[in-house]
């Protein structure tokens, strides 16, 4: 049996699967040593860490989930959102029986992680984040964009025959960098099945809970944003200020990239995230 085109995002073969809070959640766990959890963008899956496991594996335990409804894991009976992935990580960390963990989110996963970050301090030792969600300064025209954008995706669920041309249009956007082009193939590809999760998203987006600045002081560990300064949907500059407000933070940034620096210039994020991880150690 093939696999579907959103399958063939998810968690490589042999992937491990544990049930939480309902929800079947497929992941990849690699090596062995201190855990680095990676969490991915809305509409992605656990492949976009693949290069990530295969440098850190021998000196680290390399985690890395499918979120509900994407890649090789099941449905949710909740909506997607930055709050509910939080509150999946919590759990699922708890069921591993992982302690002391380094987080790397990209977009949603790394609004997740901030959440998870401010509620659990004593469980992490650190987080890198890849234009992260919900540092956004906010106001109308930030939530008419997300609203836009849900109804775009909404399309996506009714099935228009434009969808799928104007979806590999978006991701040339998104991840414009020829070294992201095969993985961003791949989300064109399943672009229908995971329109439903993208649609949930970005509603989600445009809710008041979706913005985190004010968990930032509750962050107290090292954190390391890897930012893609291409991306036009979650710009640096609107988000400047509040990363400013970390007391702890250093900030990189990819000139190339649109979206989610390890996909689209590895070499330059592999440097950023040992010196970082050494730097814990």
């Amino acid at each position: 049996m093939t696999d579907t085109a959103r399958e063939a995002l998810g968690a490589l073969p042999p992937h491990k699967e544990i049930e939480i809070g309902g929800v079947k959640i497929a992941y990849n766990d690699e090596g062995g040593g201190p855990v680095v959890i990676c969490l991915h963008a809305i509409g992605h899956g656990a492949s976009d860490y693949a290069r990530v496991i295969q440098v850190l594996k021998n000196r680290y335990r390399v985690i890395a989930l499918d979120w509900p409804g994407q890649g090789r894991s099941g449905p949710d009976d909740q909506a997607a959102s930055p709050w509910r992935y939080a509150e999946l990580l919590e759990k699922f960390i708890e069921a591993l029986q992982l302690d002391r963990v380094v987080i790397i989110g990209n977009s949603i996963g790394g609004a997740a992680a901030v959440r998870y970050t401010a509620a659990n301090l004593q469980h992490v030792r650190g987080i890198l984040l890849c234009n992260p969600g919900g540092l956004d300064k906010g106001g109308r025209a930030a939530v008419m964009f997300c609203r836009i954008m849900a109804r775009f995706f909404g399309a996506g669920v009714r099935g228009s025959k434009w969808f799928a041309g104007a979806f590999n249009a978006y991701y040339r956007q998104v991840l414009p960098s020829p070294e992201a082009a095969a993985q961003r193939a791949k989300i064109v590809l399943a672009g229908y099945e995971t329109a439903p999760i993208l649609e949930q998203a970005w509603i989600s987006f445009a809710d008041p809970q979706a913005d985190v600045r004010a968990l930032i002081p509750q962050i107290r560990c090292p954190v390391q944003f890897c930012w893609a300064m291409r991306d036009k949907f979650v710009p640096f500059s609107r988000s400047r200020a509040a990363v400013l407000k970390f007391t702890n933070a250093r900030v990189e940034k990819f000139p190339i990239a649109g979206h989610a620096a390890f996909l689209e210039d590895f070499a330059h994020f592999q440097h950023v995230l040992e010196r970082f991880l050494d730097g814990l150690r």
